[in-house]
């Protein structure tokens, strides 16, 4: 009878706003150390700076274009063969088992969020936590996806690769991955209540892995490297990471260190991976963004005028969701015709530029994020110590975040992330156009962008936060 009520109350559950965010530090915000218009300004001041000092100086050309090369980048370690086959296998393992239990325990446990560890693990430790792992040293999932897994496992039975259907369609690209991402991080994850309900959480899960699976039989393994909205998602992250893993050929692995915008000045191969990179900075700062009385207000607003209840943050969301995208082609189809390049294809401004703004994606996803994961980091050893029968055991892993420290660490990441970008940005605009003027005068837009984005970041996670 319990479960009949469950899956009787889904349907409004997953058009229901989320009560509070499970993200947060806190019940509100806090004062800044310096008063907030100086903060703008002087944040807004330094991406500004930044792109002047680059524009002006045409020696700094070099020193972008050169770091970039692979000789500059730095080995730090090589991983041999057996070790890297043995940490391969250690961690599909391990992940799946976690995956595992956590379901079974969100279908039998104890049915409260902070308790069970479907709530616990799923959407902290597994859809955030790993993407802070990609932003790091690049993306783990090719070795965690517990789709790829049983996967490899059919393909061992069967004795040869699967694909029932024959090849994944190229038209589709990174579509489905798209649709995966804005459906199950911008909607579920950020606009319903499915975060906080463990079965809920199971079926979606489940979902989502019949999906894959029966995507990975039909289409053999290139389903997962366009259609699993995590890879993509992960991948993505990676770019920005300041360590990189490349798997040799014997097997073992080179660890590199490199600068951080490397990995963003390599054009997005697709429309729908410009599309996919520049809806994930949209969805981070619209999850901030739903924490506060600003949207409240606007969210009733919309409720009261179109008479849709709940559902009237979907439709903000996915309404800011076509502007923010619509806007970043319109401001790439500028750049295009102030370089007096008009002879490009249309979409290669955008794919050239679209992954220059991933390292502002991974800042956001840290300032957002990381005492999110540390939290219920703690509180996943905590449950768990309780299931093994080690009673008492507590672990707390954010006694050492003050307040002033999580801003700072906000404000320092946000301005960081922007400054990488328009480095990133600046090298791609020198490829591109050829020319240190023609590379100038198309930056512009995209600088003032980031400039106006920066100033909006930073009043978005200065605002009160609406429980």
């Amino acid at each position: 009878m319990r479960r009949t009520r469950v899956l009787s109350a889904a349907i409004p559950l997953l058009a229901s706003t989320r009560i509070a965010s499970a993200h947060e530090v806190g019940g509100s915000r806090f004062d800044a150390p310096i008063p907030l218009p100086l903060l703008f300004v002087g944040a807004g001041a330094t991406v500004m700076v930044t792109a002047l000092w680059l524009g002006t100086a045409e020696r700094t050309l070099v020193i972008v274009s050169d770091s970039t090369a692979p000789e500059q980048r730095r080995l730090l370690v090589s991983i041999p063969p057996i070790a890297a086959t043995a940490l391969r296998a250690v961690g599909r393992g391990v992940f799946l088992t976690l995956i595992v239990v956590a379901l079974v325990h969100g279908l039998l446990g104890k049915q409260a969020q902070a308790e069970n560890l479907a709530t616990v693990f799923v959407w902290p430790l597994w859809f955030r936590g790993v993407g802070l792992l990609a932003i790091l040293a690049g993306s783990p999932w090719r070795v965690f996806s517990p789709w790829r897994t049983l996967y490899a496992t059919l393909e061992r039975i069967e004795g040869e690769e699967i694909a029932v259907l024959g090849d994944y369609p190229e038209w589709l690209s990174v579509w489905p991955a798209y649709v995966g991402f804005v459906a199950i991080v911008g909607i579920f994850g950020n606009l319903t209540v499915i975060p906080f309900k463990p079965q809920l959480t199971v079926f979606l899960v489940a979902g989502y892995a019949l999906v894959m699976l029966l995507g990975g039989v039909a289409f053999g393994p290139r389903w997962f490297e366009h259609s699993d909205a995590f890879e993509v998602f992960y991948r993505v992250l990676g770019r920005a990471a300041p360590f990189s893993a490349i798997r040799a050929d014997d097997g073992g692995y080179d660890v590199l260190l490199r600068p951080p915008w490397r990995g963003s000045i390599k054009s997005a191969q697709s429309i729908a991976l410009v599309a996919f990179i520049v809806s994930a900075v949209y969805t981070v700062s619209f999850d901030g963004f739903t924490r506060t009385p600003e949207y409240q207000t606007l969210s009733i607003g919309v409720r009261d005028v179109l008479s849709i209840g709940p559902t009237a943050s979907m439709v903000l969301y996915l309404i800011g969701l076509g502007a923010f995208v619509g806007s970043f082609l319109l401001v790439s189809e500028v750049m295009r015709r102030l370089a007096d390049t008009r002879d490009i294809p249309q979409w290669e401004t955008a794919r050239a530029f679209a992954p220059t703004v991933i390292p502002i994606t991974a800042a956001y996803e840290i300032a957002h994020n990381y005492p999110y994961v540390l939290k219920n980091f703690g509180q996943f050893l905590t449950v768990g110590g309780a299931l093994s029968e080690f009673y008492g055991v507590e672990v707390a892993l954010l006694g050492w975040l003050s307040l002033p420290t999580f801003w700072i660490s906000q404000v320092v990441l946000v301005v960081v992330g922007h400054v990488v970008a328009v480095i990133a940005a600046h090298a791609v605009a020198v490829q591109q156009y050829g020319s240190h003027r023609a590379a100038v005068r198309a930056h512009a837009p995209l600088v003032a962008l980031m400039i106006g984005y920066t100033v909006l970041s930073l009043w978005i996670i200065s605002r009160p936060v609406v429980a």
